[in-house]
């Protein structure tokens, strides 16, 4: 048999991670893109801090094949749910504020109607009202993936937070997530949220199949004129049980520019957010 031969009959190797395209699976590899979330509806605006379906959507079909089961620890106002419904996936969404949880209900019940029949039959979505620290306690089917963005320390109940100062005072709409002490976004020591944040990383990692990814979307935060590491931070203790596998940046190039600083000292304007990507493997033996 010649080369050419021997060649056409080759059997395509099978897609084991996704049900992409190559031209799909190569255009995600780029590590960094731009996204500009589309406009906030109504029904989510009361969460202080959503990120965009439209995003969430792209990483769980690079990351899942249609109907695996794809989960949220801090699901939010839904926005993960949301993106698993649109995509043919089960969703599983963990909230401990219950007023979030049932906006999230709310959404993708609504989802669900206005795209019938599209909708009638697809997977599930499962929203629990509880904490994320006890994750393998709550009987979860195997999950294939995860995906979340956890709360950025407590930046949001720092005195000026720029981009809170537009929801003072508005009617219905909440500038921090609660008053609940579980809530980490109430934690004011830095070392303390990082460990907190860890801890639910590692019941992640209990309940995630073998081989499986978690995207982890996160930047790192400024307070009082100081920067602090979260997304390097973070990167490096879930790489104490997680393998961290790459990065993806993603960045907003639809913001207006303000000028901190100007004329005194480097501030940046940071539209920019990291994507890290673990899986879960076997630990090396430094671990």
């Amino acid at each position: 048999m010649t080369a050419s031969n021997n060649s056409a009959s080759r059997k395509p190797r099978p897609n084991r991670l996704n049900d992409l395209s190559s031209k799909q699976w190569l255009q995600f590899q780029k590590s960094w893109f731009i996204h500009n979330p589309p406009r906030r509806k109504k029904s989510v605006l009361t969460h202080p801090a959503k990120f965009p379906e439209t995003l969430i959507q792209e990483f769980i079909e690079f990351f899942t094949k249609e109907k695996q089961t794809v989960l949220d620890p801090m699901v939010g106002t839904g926005s993960t749910l949301v993106a698993c419904l649109r995509s043919g996936r089960r969703g599983i969404g963990v909230e401990i504020n219950e007023k979030y949880a049932d906006i999230a209900r709310s959404i993708i019940d609504e989802e669900r109607a206005s795209h019938h029949p599209l909708f009638a039959a697809a997977p599930e979505q499962t929203i629990i009202t509880g904490d994320a620290n006890s994750l393998a306690q709550m009987s979860l089917p195997k999950i294939d993936y995860c995906i979340t963005s956890p709360p950025y320390w407590d930046m949001l109940r720092v005195q000026g937070a720029q981009t809170q100062k537009k929801r003072r005072g508005a009617e219905d709409l909440d500038v921090f997530y609660s008053d609940m002490p579980e809530d980490l976004g109430n934690i004011s020591d830095y070392d303390e949220f990082v460990a907190s944040l860890s801890r639910i990383y590692r019941e992640v990692n209990q309940v995630l199949k073998d081989r499986g990814y978690l995207t982890v979307i996160v930047k790192n935060v400024k307070k009082k004129g100081r920067m602090y590491p979260l997304a390097w931070d973070l990167g490096r203790e879930l790489g104490r049980f997680f393998v961290l596998k790459d990065e993806k940046v993603w960045c907003q190039d639809n913001q207006r520019l303000a000028p901190y600083g100007y004329l005194n000292a480097w501030v940046s304007n940071t539209f920019h957010h990291y994507c890290l990507n673990f899986r879960k493997e076997e630990p090396t033996p430094d671990q």
